[in-house]
């Protein structure tokens, strides 16, 4: 059988932060673990070529860092984020946070503790003050998002 790429999408998407908890946990090292990461961002559903601009680029980020944000209608909005990067590890660490907030209302991104989840995962511990400041640059600009979906649908 020939792999598409919703394939791959849905392998991504069924994966659960729960899931990806325990996998950590089961990796015996940081190696295996970054291994982990990447094959996490090869999961990611294409890209836009047409947002890999500077309007979707993610400021503070070393790495090219792109976030496309769709929102639904409503008072809250469920909030359906698209990210990509051009660095394989940034670009795992892009599937998690798309994992940990797409497909959310806004009003429950504000609430998400994406620093507890790091925490959690020990990548506050594991990752370059650069990639960490990037990390933290690209979570500000989904809570920026979810504000202003928030402000203008409520």
């Amino acid at each position: 059988m020939t792999s598409r790429p919703t394939d791959t999408i849905s392998v991504l998407m069924s994966t659960t932060l729960d899931t990806i908890y325990d996998d950590f946990a089961f990796l015996d090292d940081w190696e295996e673990r970054y291994r982990y990461i990447i094959e996490l961002g090869n999961g990611l559903s294409p890209f836009p070529e047409a947002s890999r601009d500077e309007a979707h680029r993610v400021r503070g980020c070393v790495s090219q860092v792109w976030l496309h944000t769709e929102r639904a209608e409503g008072e809250d909005p469920v909030l359906t984020f698209r990210g990509d990067s051009d660095a394989h590890i940034v670009r795992g660490l892009v599937a998690i946070m798309m994992l940990v907030f797409s497909g959310k209302r806004a009003s429950e991104i504000l609430t998400i503790d994406a620093e507890g989840v790091m925490r959690r995962l020990g990548l506050d511990e594991h990752l370059t003050p650069q990639r960490a400041n990037g990390l933290r640059a690209m979570v500000q600009r989904i809570k920026d998002e979810a504000k202003t979906g928030a402000a203008t649908t409520g």
